[in-house]
């Protein structure tokens, strides 16, 4: 049997570049506390790097539900309800967050 692939590892690079972008505007945003900017200003930043995060969360979510969960699923039902169990505490947790 083939070692199991994480559904992300055919994006991986993007999923790398988009995290690097992502520290890149959490050092942006302690450099503008460090100097003191707007508060909003800095406000907005948080937003956008938010909004960042939020779209790497979905698709990692996506890439899970279309490649682990299915696999589960062809396997057997057991290890399948186990995966979608998993993927509804991850969502939980997101909209918490």
């Amino acid at each position: 049997m083939a070692e199991h692939q994480h559904g992300y590892i055919h994006r991986k690079d993007d999923y790398l570049k988009r995290l690097k972008r992502i520290e890149g505007q959490a050092r942006g945003l302690q450099r503008m506390v460090e100097e003191e900017k707007y508060c909003i200003d800095i406000l907005t930043q948080v937003s956008a790097m938010t909004k960042a995060l939020q779209a790497v969360s979905i698709g990692l979510l996506e890439e899970h539900m279309g490649h682990c969960v299915v696999d589960a699923a062809r396997a057997g039902e057991e290890q399948g309800r186990e995966k979608v169990a998993e993927a509804t505490e991850a969502i939980a947790r997101l909209i918490r967050s």
